[in-house]
């Protein structure tokens, strides 16, 4: 995992959290970028994740 990117969007009363990070396939071997929209709280759990 190389970089990680970590942006705040906010819709009417809920503050979401644009999570993205980059993960590298076991089967190429060529890094492959996941994103996910999640509370601010859950952010460092799911970066720490594989």
């Amino acid at each position: 995992m190389a970089k990680k990117s970590v942006a705040s969007l906010q819709t009417g009363s809920k503050r979401l959290t644009k999570a993205i990070k980059m993960v590298k396939s076991p089967k190429t071997g060529a890094y492959v970028f996941t994103e996910s929209i999640m509370a601010p709280d859950r952010v460092s759990d799911w970066m720490s994740k594989k």
